[in-house]
């Protein structure tokens, strides 16, 4: 995660460390077969972690398994569906600092975000 939340995610330092956990994990258990991602900054390191994963293991990001259960719990309960907001805007707040979050926010939206400081209390 920090590779990523500080733009670090495509340097050789991020091929370092993908690969060192990588390595401990395969030493952990060699018959590994399947790799769950299951964080969402993860996606960003896949280059790299399909360039470090022994071949045969399988790699698996959660963000398509959590879209595809969503649009099946919804098809399955349309009267969720029907409250769900269609084509409707975001806004973003942030307890951190506007340029940082602008920043991270920018790595994957794959473009510029409005948004506000609140604090909360």
């Amino acid at each position: 995660m920090p590779l990523i939340e500080n733009n670090e995610y495509d340097t050789p330092g991020a091929d370092y460390f993908v690969k060192k956990r990588i390595d401990a994990l395969m030493r952990l258990d060699p018959d590994i077969d399947s790799i769950i991602l299951g964080c969402t900054h993860y996606p960003l390191l896949l280059d790299k972690i399909l360039k470090h994963t022994p071949r045969g293991v399988r790699i698996i990001p959660q963000g398509e398994y959590v879209a595809e259960s969503l649009k099946d719990y919804l098809a399955r309960h349309p009267e969720i569906d029907s409250r769900c907001t269609k084509h409707g805007t975001c806004h973003y707040m942030t307890t951190e600092n506007k340029d940082k979050f602008r920043e991270s926010a920018r790595i994957f939206m794959h473009e510029p975000v409005d948004v506000e400081t609140i604090t909360l209390g």
